[in-house]
C-alpha cells in the first residue's frame, strides 16, 4: 500500500507504465506521463520558494491541470488545501488566511478576483491555469516548464498532515479538517477492496475533485491502475457519452446526478451495458430511484457514506455482498461505527433505535486547524467522532441514515425527517427530484414543505402528492405544502442545499 500521496503516481507509473491513467475532454495521459508532469510541477513550485509543510490552496474546477497541481503539491510534501471553485472572494480570503496559505493555484477565470483580494491574503505566489496571468502572478505552464521530471518526492511520514479540507460552513465560518496521508489512502484502499476496484476498471466521474467524494474516486483510480475519465461539470449527455465511449465499468455520483440521468429523455439511446456497478453518496438515495436505476442501467447501485472529516468513505456496501436498498452499508474493515444516544455519546443504542452515527479508527481526522474547541466538541476523549448524522442499525450491522441532526423538522412536537419524506415522494411516477424543508407555522412552529421537480412531460398536482404521501406516512409527517419548481439549489457536488430551499418561495 502507498504510504503517502506523493508516492501514488511514482508507484503507479512503475507498475502500469503507459496505460491510460487520466482522460479529460480530448486529452489523455498515461501513468508515466502524469508522474513526470507532477514531478515537474513540484520542482517548479520549489523554485518559487514553496517547501514541505507549506499550505497551498487549490482553487479550480475539474481539469487535468487540477490533477497535476494536486499531486505536484503532494510530492513537494506541502499541504494541499482544495477548495470549491464556487467559493466567493471573501470566502477565499477567509480560508487562505485561516490556514496560512503561502501559495494559491487557481483556474484562469479566477485571476481578476484574486487580483482584487491579493493584499487581503497571506499568499506569496499565485499560479493560474490558462494562457495568460496578470502581472505578479505565474502561469501554470511556465511553472511546469521550469521544473525537473527527475524531482524526488519529499520523504514525509504517513501520519504527517497532507490536506486541510474545509467544511461547507452552514453555520458561521467553515472549519478546516486536518487529514494525514494515512487517513486518505486508507479510505481509498478499503473502499476499493469493498468494491473490487482493479486495473481492469474505467471510472467516469463528474464529482468535483476538490470534494472528499470526488477525491476518493480519484485516489482509488490512480492507486489501483484504473482509467479515470474526468468530466469538468456534470451534464447528462456528456456523462452518458463518456460511459459509452470509454466502456466505463463504474460511474460515481450524488443522488441528483442519478435522478437527472434517469429523467433524461434520450437515455435509451446510449449504451451503458459496460457498467458493472455504480456508487452513490453525499445524501441518502430514495429506494424507489435506486430500484429504477438498477432496472434501467442493469447494474447494482452501491450506496456509501463519508465526510470531509474521514477523508473519504467510512461506510459502504461490498459489491459481492447483499445490497440492502435504503442502507449506506457496513463500516469499512478496521473502522468503528456505532449509534449513540443524541444526548449521551457514551450510550450505544440497540438495533433499530435512532441516534447519532459516530466513527472511530484510522480514518478520523487529526482535528480542526486552529480550532481546538471545535475539535474537542467533535472528537470525544476516547476517539469517537460525532458525525452529525442521525442513523440506525439493523441486527446484521447495516447502517441507515435517517437525516442530518440540523435538518430535522419539529412540527407540533413531533420529529419529522426530510429524508424520509423525500424517499416517499421520489417514488411518485411524476417526480424527478424532490427536497423537503421547513416552513414557519404559527400553530405548529414549523411544517414540512416539499419542493418537487417534475419529470419531463409529466405532471401532478399538490393534492396528488399529498395523497400519495398519506399512503405511506403518518399524518404528522405528511407535507402541508407542495411547490413545483424547475430545479433545486445545489452545492458544487450536486448535493441539494436544504437550507437554501426557502429562496424558491414565492
Amino acid at each position: 500500500m502507498n504510504q503517502t500521496l506523493g508516492s501514488v503516481l511514482p508507484h503507479a507509473a512503475a507498475k502500469y507504465g503507459d496505460k491510460t491513467a487520466l482522460v479529460f475532454r480530448e486529452r489523455s495521459f498515461g501513468f508515466r506521463e502524469l508522474d513526470a508532469m507532477t514531478s515537474r510541477f513540484a520542482s517548479g513550485l520549489a523554485r518559487l520558494g514553496i517547501a514541505a509543510g507549506d499550505r497551498v490552496t487549490l482553487y479550480a474546477g475539474n481539469s487535468w491541470e487540477w490533477v497535476v497541481a494536486y499531486y505536484g503539491i503532494a510530492k513537494l510534501g506541502a499541504v494541499v488545501n482544495p477548495i470549491s471553485a464556487m467559493l466567493t472572494p471573501p470566502e477565499v480570503v477567509f480560508v487562505t488566511g485561516n490556514c496560512g496559505a503561502r501559495a494559491i493555484v487557481a483556474a484562469a477565470d479566477k485571476g481578476a478576483a484574486l487580483r482584487s483580494i491579493r493584499t487581503q491574503m497571506p499568499v506569496e505566489q499565485v499560479v493560474l491555469f490558462g494562457d495568460a496571468a496578470p502581472e505578479g502572478m505565474q502561469r501554470f505552464a511556465d511553472v511546469l516548464a521550469s521544473g525537473d521530471a527527475r524531482f524526488v518526492p519529499a520523504e514525509v511520514a504517513p501520519d504527517a498532515l497532507c490536506t486541510i479540507g474545509y467544511t461547507s460552513g452552514t453555520t458561521g465560518h467553515p472549519k478546516g479538517a486536518m487529514l494525514c496521508h494515512r487517513n486518505i489512502l486508507t479510505s481509498a484502499a478499503l473502499t476499493a477492496t469493498m468494491h473490487v476496484r482493479t486495473a481492469a476498471d474505467t471510472v467516469v466521474s463528474a464529482l468535483p475533485c476538490s470534494h472528499v467524494y470526488g477525491n476518493m474516486v480519484m485516489q482509488a483510480a490512480f492507486v489501483y491502475g484504473m482509467t479515470f475519465v474526468l468530466i469538468a461539470k456534470f451534464d447528462e449527455k456528456e456523462v452518458l457519452q463518456a460511459i459509452q465511449t470509454h466502456r466505463a465499468t463504474l460511474f460515481e455520483g450524488v443522488p441528483t446526478m442519478f435522478m437527472l440521468l434517469l429523467a433524461h429523455p434520450e437515455l435509451s439511446r446510449y449504451d451503458v451495458s459496460s457498467l458493472t456497478r455504480c456508487t452513490v453518496g453525499g445524501q441518502t438515495m430514495p429506494v424507489a430511484k435506486t430500484r429504477e436505476f438498477e432496472s434501467r442501467f442493469g447494474c447494482p447501485l452501491l450506496e456509501l457514506w463519508g465526510m470531509t472529516e474521514v477523508g473519504g468513505a467510512a461506510v459502504t456496501h461490498a459489491w459481492y455482498a447483499v445490497n440492502r436498498h435504503g442502507s449506506i452499508g457496513v463500516a469499512l474493515p478496521g473502522t468503528g461505527c456505532r449509534i449513540a444516544a443524541v444526548d449521551d455519546a457514551s450510550c450505544t443504542l440497540a438495533p433499530g433505535e435512532v441516534g447519532e452515527l459516530m466513527v472511530r479508527g484510522p480514518l478520523v481526522m487529526q482535528g480542526y486547524w486552529g480550532n481546538e474547541q471545535a475539535t474537542r466538541e467533535t472528537i470525544e476523549k476516547d476517539g469517537w467522532m460525532h458525525t452529525g448524522d442521525l442513523a440506525r442499525s439493523d441486527e446484521d450491522g447495516y447502517l441507515y441514515v435517517v437525516d442530518r441532526k440540523k435538518d430535522m423538522i419539529i412540527t407540533g412536537g413531533y420529529n419529522v425527517y426530510p429524508a424520509e419524506l423525500e424517499r416517499v415522494i421520489a417514488a411518485h411516477p411524476a417526480v424527478a427530484m424532490v427536497a423537503v424543508g421547513p416552513r414557519p407555522d404559527a400553530l405548529k412552529g414549523e411544517i414540512a414543505k416539499a419542493y418537487v421537480v417534475p419529470k419531463p412531460g409529466a405532471s401532478a398536482t399538490s393534492d396528488e402528492i399529498v395523497a400519495f404521501c398519506r399512503e405511506s406516512l403518518a399524518a404528522y409527517k405528511v407535507p402541508r405544502d407542495v411547490m413545483f419548481v424547475p430545479d433545486l439549489p445545489k452545492t458544487s457536488t450536486g448535493k441539494v442545499m436544504r437550507r437554501e430551499l426557502k429562496t424558491l418561495d414565492r
